[in-house]
């Protein structure tokens, strides 16, 4: 028999642990599955124990309430865990996760999925170079460790992430060397409107730019990566001026460094949710290609909900008010005398959402972006292969993201396509002059994640063979 429980959620960000807590008020039995060690995400990740006297910032802050609300709740944590398969068996959910090198399965009645995002790094030349990281990995290694990403930093990218990192790296005393992005200061003003329900994050974000601006570091409007160069590491950075759809123009500038941070975005991590029969929309204002789902977390399949990034790319404040609707409609599912309508956090969750949907307008890619990438470019990391060798599978006849890992074997590396994929699609639709809505993504197949064979069949002895005694001679 395994272990069975009413709620399980996977993932312990600020959607899914506030689901959890939600639920778990509700009276029902509530297990929340995580990778990480503690709850909090990625934007609400914990100090590691090594620095838990350096000073606070709100992300920590906000994050030890959340982790102080889930040990005084009664739901039961999971830390350290990867769910990599989902079954549906009669009534009943199935779980399979990787915890302690085994794999272990639990059942629950109702399933919420708290899968939250996965960053977009456009692949440019050099970004394989030893130096180079995302800028959603150098904020977790800024949150957890307190380390810079180098001593001399280049910061590019998208939306408001590039000024949070350039003002983090100062913080903990490493050198920006330029904050580079393809965002004109028009862009941020016309996101001024729906950033003002945001009162408190807005002023956040003027902060982090008047420090920059005082201590002097150049803000590369308008302009983007060309290239990283560097024989074992990063030595330099070459940047250009882009026009209104982000075309490179003009000639490059060069920039001294040994480190640079890289994203254009975030989009929501839908696999799970396509696995289990959700269908997914393309919806550009939400990060790309999202799962079907209500406000409140409900799907068309009886007992699954799934809520915060996961369901679309909207912000932390919003995925927290969305776990806790989340939270509610999956209480009722299995309580009827649960009262799931709540105006009032409806009507937050819609104000936070404008908030954020501003914040991934301004992070989105423009489709002249793409001519950065070189026929030369690294486009799958896992299986090495080249833009070139992408069009060429095109070329042969392959016209969607399925045929193109099929021919070539991209997104058939460890990641699963998770960071190559939406290149891909980008590539075949410029080549085939078609929209990307049009270009779906890839099915899902399992596992979720890597699973070795020994955490499948167990740990392997030796002397746990029978071997036979010696015939006689």
């Amino acid at each position: 028999m395994i272990e069975t429980c009413d709620v399980a959620i996977i993932g312990a960000g600020p959607a899914g642990a506030n689901a959890g807590i939600m639920a778990a008020s509700q009276g029902c039995h509530t297990i929340i599955i995580d990778e990480q060690a503690m709850p909090g995400g990625q934007i609400w990740r914990a100090k590691s124990e090594a620095i838990k006297s350096a000073p606070m910032t709100p992300e920590i802050i906000d994050g030890d309430k959340l982790r102080v609300s889930i040990a005084e709740s009664n739901l039961t944590h999971i830390a350290n865990a990867r769910v990599w398969q989902i079954e549906r068996e009669l009534d009943e959910w199935v779980l399979h996760f990787i915890i302690n090198g085994r794999s272990e399965k639990i059942g629950a009645k109702v399933l919420i999925l708290a899968t939250g995002a996965r960053e977009y790094v456009q692949p440019t030349p050099g970004w394989t170079l030893p130096g180079v990281i995302g800028l959603a990995g150098a904020t977790a290694l800024m949150k957890r460790d307190l380390l810079t990403p180098g001593k001399r930093t280049v910061v590019s990218g998208t939306g408001p992430l590039v000024f949070f990192v350039a003002s983090e790296i100062r913080r903990l005393g490493g050198e920006v060397a330029a904050i580079v992005t393809p965002n004109s200061r028009a862009d941020w003003l016309r996101a001024l409107p729906s950033m003002s329900y945001r009162i408190d994050l807005l002023r956040r974000g003027f902060v982090w730019v008047a420090d920059l601006l005082l201590a002097g570091i150049p803000i590369f409007w308008r302009h983007a990566i060309k290239q990283i160069d560097g024989e074992t590491k990063v030595q330099s950075v070459k940047v250009t001026k882009v026009g209104n759809d982000w075309s490179p123009k003009g000639p490059a500038h060069l920039l001294e460094a040994d480190s640079v941070c890289l994203g254009h975005g975030l989009q929501a991590a839908s696999e799970a949710s396509q696995l289990l029969g959700i269908d997914v929309k393309y919806q550009l204002e939400l990060g790309g290609w999202v799962p079907e789902v209500q406000e409140d977390g409900i799907t068309k399949i009886n007992g699954l909900f799934i809520c915060g990034d996961g369901a679309g790319i909207r912000g932390a404040a919003a995925a927290e008010i969305q776990g806790k609707l989340a939270g509610l409609s999956a209480a009722k599912s299995i309580r009827p005398e649960v009262n799931s309508s709540n105006l009032a956090l409806l009507n937050s969750y819609r104000r936070a959402s404008r908030f954020g949907m501003a914040m991934t307008g301004l992070s989105i890619p423009r489709k002249g972006f793409q001519k950065l990438i070189t026929q030369e470019t690294i486009v799958c990391r896992c299986e090495s292969l080249l833009r070139c060798d992408i069009e060429n599978e095109i070329e042969t006849g392959a016209a969607t993201t399925n045929a193109v890992k099929s021919g070539s074997r991209a997104g058939m590396g460890p990641c699963g396509g998770k960071y190559c994929q939406s290149t891909i699609a980008k590539i075949i639709a410029d080549r085939e002059n078609q929209s990307e809505e049009k270009i779906a993504p890839p099915t899902p197949r399992p596992p979720l994640r890597p699973v070795s064979a020994s955490a499948l069949s167990g740990e392997f002895e030796y002397t746990d063979l029978q071997i036979p005694k010696p015939a006689p001679l």
